[in-house]
């Protein structure tokens, strides 16, 4: 299911670059569509269920794309994964299309985990220093952890940086011990 569900990815991310369609705006609308197919069981039956022609369940995408306010090229989009019975796996197709567009864009997705808030100031020096390691623009999500007592500990990708008293203090640990 990974090639059908890249497929899906790279081709929408093909029209947003060709259409030079606001990618974040893109996300946005896609990840709405995703919150929306989740809580709305009926919804997502009746996009789901093969036995309702396709022209009723447009009908039905055209009114809530209506009414949320969406774009034509996400509409078509999720027309053509509907169409072709890919409902199932569309959460997948956007976390897939996001990661298309970030690395075609040159951005890098990093999750920060610290002890506190932090500043908008050190979130801007801790962004600029993830950009150097990595050589592309950071978008960065930040969340909080009391339990890492200081620090934090970044992660872009499958590459953890941890800087947390936590792990400095585990490092200290297997030192003493070997």
């Amino acid at each position: 299911m990974a090639s059908v569900v890249g497929t899906y990815a790279r081709a929408f991310a093909d029209v947003v670059i060709s259409s030079k369609a606001d990618p974040a705006r893109m996300l946005e609308e896609l990840h709405s569509m995703v919150a929306l197919l989740a809580e709305s069981d009926q919804l997502r039956r009746v996009m789901e269920n093969p036995s309702i022609p396709g022209e009723q369940k447009r009908a039905v995408l055209d009114a809530v794309i209506q009414r949320t306010g969406g774009s034509r090229p996400v509409r078509n989009f999720i027309a053509v994964v509907t169409d072709h019975r890919r409902l199932p796996l569309f959460s997948e197709i956007v976390k897939q299309v996001e990661q298309e567009l970030n690395e075609r864009l040159g951005f890098v997705e990093a999750q920060v985990t610290s002890a506190r808030h932090l500043s908008d100031q050190e979130k801007q020096i801790l962004e600029a220093e993830i950009a150097k390691l990595t050589g592309k623009r950071v978008r960065a999500r930040y969340q909080q952890d009391v339990t890492l007592l200081g620090g934090a500990v970044v992660q872009v990708g499958s590459t953890i940086y941890d800087g947390s008293v936590n792990g400095q203090l585990e490092r200290i640990r297997e030192q003493l011990v070997s």
